[in-house]
């Protein structure tokens, strides 16, 4: 009779384990799904997508380059509704091309740096000295893209130039960004941007290079941190940069 019994409960429990089994596994699968959403949130989490092209004559074209200089940069920023309508289109333009001048410094910067180190050999022109030049012959952000690489890079009296475009959602340039942030409270770190960069041989005019970063979370608060994001894995790759050290 007792083993009777113990059958009974045996069949039962095995029926129950049967019918609860999917419930279970639900539950399972919406627990692991929850804590993998919660990792994709982390502020620390850095996903980016790479693109990269670079022409086979840049190698040798560049060793005969000594001077370059960098353009500031076409820039985008998409900010909230609620933020974009206290704002007039006029400060958002010089927001931006605050933000422009901002990579330009910061991309100046970066290789000011290598350059004192010793390790990098090409000389890189003062932003003050190409912002000048280009205004002196008339070259505005409303009218660079008219204006063909090697034109630009005559007016410089550079071997090339850099130049690109950058869009995040939020301001990166110290003025823009104390000033948003005292108006909206968007300063801070920015979570997305891309940028663009691409080289341009003022002998042919031809495209070099071209380096295409779209980084999300963890890029830091100002111009400076997102360059060296860029350059970090970009140096690597660069004709000028390939034997730089960080």
């Amino acid at each position: 009779m007792g083993g009777q019994s113990i059958g009974y409960m045996n069949c039962y429990l095995m029926r129950y384990i049967d019918r609860k089994l999917p419930v279970i596994m639900r539950l399972y699968v919406q627990f692991f799904s929850f804590l993998f959403s919660l990792n994709l949130l982390l502020p620390s989490q850095v996903v980016s997508q790479t693109n990269f092209y670079e022409d086979p004559r840049f190698p040798a074209i560049a060793n005969s380059h000594e001077v370059i200089a960098v353009l500031p940069f076409d820039a985008t920023v998409t900010l909230r509704p609620r933020q974009m309508k206290d704002m007039t289109s006029d400060q958002l333009e010089r927001m931006e091309k605050a933000e422009g001048d901002g990579i330009q410094a910061a991309m100046y910067s970066w290789f000011l740096k290598r350059k004192k180190r010793g390790s990098l050999k090409i000389d890189v022109q003062s932003p003050n000295v190409t912002n000048a030049k280009l205004i002196k012959n008339g070259v505005t952000p409303e009218t660079l893209a008219a204006y063909e690489p090697g034109e630009l890079c005559a007016f410089l009296g550079v071997d090339a130039v850099i130049m690109g475009t950058f869009s995040t959602n939020k301001p990166m340039s110290q003025g823009a960004a104390i000033a948003l942030g005292v108006l909206f409270g968007v300063a801070g770190s920015t979570e997305k941007a891309v940028i663009n960069l691409n080289v341009y041989d003022a002998g042919t005019g031809d495209l070099m290079c071209s380096y295409m970063k779209n980084v999300n979370g963890g890029l830091g608060s100002t111009s400076e941190d997102l360059v060296n994001v860029l350059m970090r894995k970009a140096s690597r790759r660069i004709a000028y940069t390939k034997n730089v050290t960080d």
